[in-house]
C-alpha cells in the first residue's frame, strides 16, 4: 500500500489520540495540545520546525515541515461542510516541487446510510497510485476498507464486540487478524480510568502489544509495552512509562522502567499571555532538549463569525 505522511514533530511528541483501522481523520486544534481560537502554531525544536495553521472552525488546514533551508513538505486540507474532500501533500527539494513524490488525495462522500467514502490518490505527475473505499455500518462505524493499486486489491475488515464495559475492535487484513484493540473502564479509588489495549499480529500470530491508561479527563497516565514470548505463549512486559502531572494539569515527570534500567525525565513549561494559557516553551531535563511554540490567535469577532457559517478562510 502506498502512503506518504508529513513528518510531524509536534504530533509525535504531543498527540495522544489513536488512529485505528486507517480511519479518515479531521485534525483539530485540541488534537495538538492547543486551546482556544488558534490561527497558527510554529513549533521549533532542536532538530527542526513545523508550522500548523487552522481555519476559524479549529480544523487543521495546512502544515509546513521545514527540514532545512531548501527542503520542506507542505500538506493542504480542503473541506466542504463537515467533510474532508481533498488533501495535498507537496514535497520540495532544493526549493523545487518534486512531482513524483507529491500527491493529492480526493475524497468522495456518499452520505446516504450506510455511509461510504471513496479516496483516490494521484501523484502530481499524473500517476494513479491508489484507491481506497471505506464502508460504514448503520451506526456509522467503519466496517471495511478495500484498497486497489498496482500490486492488486487488499481488503481490511473490522469487527466490533461489546461485553459489559469492554469494547473490542478486531482488524483483519485479507482474512488474517492484524490488530485488536480493547477499550475498557476501571475504577481506581474514586476515579474512573480508561484502559486501551492494542495487540499487533504478524501473519495472524501475536507479535506485540501496548496498553495505555488514561484518567477521567483523558490524560495519559501509563504506557506499557509488551512483546510476545513464543515459548511461554503469552505477552511479556518490556517497558513501562508513567507520567505524573502538576497542579496546573501539565505533565511534570515521565518515568521509564525496563527489566534492567530506570530513567526519569522532567518537564518545565512556560505559558503565553492568552486567556487559554497555552504553553510556548517546553524544556526536558536532564537532556535539556527544548520545544518552542509561537502561537497566533484569531480575533474573537472573526472566530464568532466563522462559527455562524461565514467565510471559512
Amino acid at each position: 500500500m502506498i502512503k506518504k505522511y508529513t513528518l510531524l514533530f509536534f504530533t509525535t511528541l504531543f498527540f495522544s489520540g489513536i488512529a485505528f483501522s486507517q480511519e479518515i481523520q479531521i485534525f483539530k486544534v485540541e488534537d495538538f495540545d492547543l486551546r482556544g481560537k488558534v490561527k497558527s502554531c510554529l513549533v521549533i525544536t532542536d532538530y527542526g520546525r513545523e508550522l500548523f495553521e487552522f481555519d476559524k472552525m479549529g480544523r487543521l488546514n495546512r502544515t509546513i515541515t521545514q527540514y532545512n533551508e531548501s527542503d520542506q513538505d507542505i500538506t493542504l486540507y480542503k473541506y466542504e461542510g463537515d467533510n474532508l474532500v481533498e488533501k495535498r501533500m507537496e514535497s520540495y527539494k532544493d526549493d523545487v516541487l518534486d512531482a513524483a513524490t507529491s500527491m493529492v488525495n480526493f475524497y468522495s462522500i456518499d452520505t446516504v446510510s450506510p455511509r461510504k467514502v471513496l479516496e483516490k490518490i494521484i501523484s502530481y505527475d499524473k500517476q494513479f497510485l491508489e484507491q481506497q473505499e471505506y464502508f460504514y455500518d448503520e451506526e456509522n462505524r467503519l466496517r471495511k476498507i478495500v484498497i486497489s493499486n498496482a500490486e492488486g486489491v487488499d481488503e481490511t475488515t473490522i469487527e466490533y464486540q461489546q461485553y459489559k464495559n469492554e469494547t473490542t475492535q478486531s482488524v483483519f487484513h485479507n482474512g488474517l487478524l492484524e490488530k485488536m484493540e480493547r477499550v475498557s473502564e476501571k475504577k481506581v479509588g474514586n476515579t474512573q480510568h480508561k484502559v486501551i489495549l492494542t495487540k499487533e499480529f504478524v501473519d495472524g500470530e501475536p507479535n506485540s502489544a501496548v496498553e495505555k491508561t488514561f484518567d477521567a479527563s483523558g490524560r495519559l497516565l501509563k504506557t506499557e509495552t509488551f512483546n510476545y514470548d513464543v515459548s511461554k505463549k503469552q505477552f511479556v512486559s518490556s517497558q513501562k512509562v508513567r507520567v505524573g502531572y502538576g497542579s496546573d494539569g501539565m505533565p511534570m515527570k515521565e518515568t521509564t522502567e525496563t527489566q534492567n534500567a530506570k530513567s526519569v525525565k522532567e518537564f518545565i513549561f512556560q505559558f503565553d499571555n492568552s486567556t487559554e494559557k497555552n504553553w510556548i516553551k517546553k524544556i526536558t531535563t536532564p537532556s535539556n532538549a527544548y520545544s518552542t511554540r509561537r502561537i497566533t490567535y484569531y480575533p474573537e469577532e472573526e472566530a464568532q463569525d466563522q462559527e455562524k457559517g461565514e467565510n471559512p478562510n
